[in-house]
């Protein structure tokens, strides 16, 4: 049998206003460009896109599954801008078919600068699932699925309150210099990984890229040896996996559907009838499951050792597209010098009065968007394979007009901070 675990990152981040140095008003994030690309998204993607899976959920009488994973800053621009697209979440939730995902509230790269403000993020954003869709999220993805050993240990050992483990596991990139022979439909465990949530072993989900990337980056492309994809093609192709593996995963971001590929490519009359294909190419044996029901139905086979960093991103799996320059690498770590003089702010002013309080929140809040791993993904200089890639989804003329601006918003907040530590010390 083969189980499709089809999982759709939903991201936006809060985009920049065009800020000189000689800037000095607190506002810094583009209202207008944000509601207005948060609303184009919603109406070429969130909305056609969620109202066929709630069908596709309740045609298949709930054997059709999906998992999302909806960042705390899309949910609050969604709530903003577009709450007929929370509805919508919220509808598909109450299906039971549906499963959303821990991560980052502010999809940051907090794990490799500040533990602490990574497990913020991570409690805050399962609080907003909580009380938005009401469930507690069992499994993890980390920002743009950056993993290795050492995110895997740290998040096992995060607990809920009576001490249990939280997690069932991790869902990270399938790479094939990792991989070597092996193939990515199975589960695997970290090196050393014992029990998870339930007891059950803490396991890995790897993402099949090459089915998944035939769906999100070469569904329309004329020039690719496959174009035409069917889903009858596409079924034939998970249903290959029977015999080595049992999970097929695959994991993508949501806005494939209908705004990278656009509606008249066909991807959506492919995804409307891709379950059925599925379900016909093995009867009885093919199915559906969300991660959770994946982690609980299946053993982990072998470790997965990850070593240093990989990521979903461009063709190297790596950091490179955050972390691949001068520039990068100095905003990055100037941003995050700035936490401890913000905690210590936060910490005094809720020690005094509730407008010094507020006014520290607010600060606290600029800084984790500013955060947000999107501003540094704009500052990257790769052109080559995945150049294109990168400046299709910056807002910025060139990588050095995103570093300026940003660097203009952070000396900003920093004097903000500072001012305000002083006036409180």
């Amino acid at each position: 049998m083969a189980s499709v675990v089809f999982y759709f990152q939903v991201h936006q981040p809060y985009r920049l206003r065009r800020y000189s140095v000689f800037d000095s008003d607190p506002f810094y994030f583009d209202t207008q460009k944000n509601g207005d690309i948060c609303r184009k998204v919603a109406e070429k993607c969130y909305r056609p896109a969620t109202s066929l899976i709630l069908d596709l959920v309740r045609r298949h009488q709930g054997r059709f599954r999906v998992a999302y994973a909806l960042t705390g800053v899309v949910l609050d621009q969604m709530a903003e801008f577009c709450p007929d697209v929370l509805d919508l979440f919220k509808r598909l939730a109450d299906t039971g078919a549906c499963e959303f995902i821990g991560e980052t509230y502010y999809h940051s790269l907090s794990f490799l600068y500040s533990r602490e403000e990574f497990k913020a993020q991570v409690d805050a954003h399962t609080e907003k699932i909580r009380s938005l869709f009401g469930q507690t999220p069992r499994v993890f993805r980390n920002t743009e699925l950056i993993y290795n050993n050492d995110l895997a240990h740290f998040v096992r050992q995060m607990t809920d309150p009576d001490g249990s483990p939280r997690w069932h596991g991790v869902i990270c990139e399938g790479a094939d210099p990792i991989l070597g022979y092996r193939s990515p439909n199975y589960l695997y465990r970290p090196p050393g990984a014992g029990a998870g949530r339930q007891g059950r072993p803490f396991g890995l989900l790897l993402k099949n890229y090459r089915l998944s990337d035939d769906i999100a980056f070469r569904f329309s492309n004329r020039g690719w040896a496959e174009w035409p994809l069917t889903a009858e093609k596409f079924a034939g192709w998970v249903n290959q996996i029977n015999g080595d593996g049992f999970v097929c995963n695959l994991f993508m971001d949501y806005e494939t559907f209908g705004e990278h590929q656009w509606s008249d490519t066909g991807i959506f009359k492919f995804l409307d009838v891709l379950p059925e294909k599925i379900f016909d190419a093995n009867p009885g044996k093919n199915d559906f499951l969300t991660p959770t029901q994946a982690f609980q139905t299946y053993e982990p086979v072998g470790e997965y050792d990850v070593p240093h960093m990989i990521s979903w991103a461009d063709t190297e799996r790596d950091l490179s597209a955050w972390l691949g320059n001068a520039m990068q690498s100095n905003a990055l770590n100037e941003t995050y010098r700035l936490e401890p003089l913000i905690r210590r702010l936060l910490q005094r002013a809720r020690e005094g009065d509730a407008n010094a309080k507020a006014a520290a929140e607010y600060v606290l809040t600029d800084w984790r968007k500013l955060t947000t791993s999107d501003h540094f993904y704009y500052m990257c200089t790769k052109y080559w394979a995945d150049g294109d890639v990168h400046k299709y989804f910056s807002p910025y003329e060139s990588p050095y007009d995103a570093y300026i601006n940003f660097m203009n918003v952070l000396d900003n907040l920093r004097a903000r901070a500072g001012a305000a530590a002083g006036a409180h010390a």
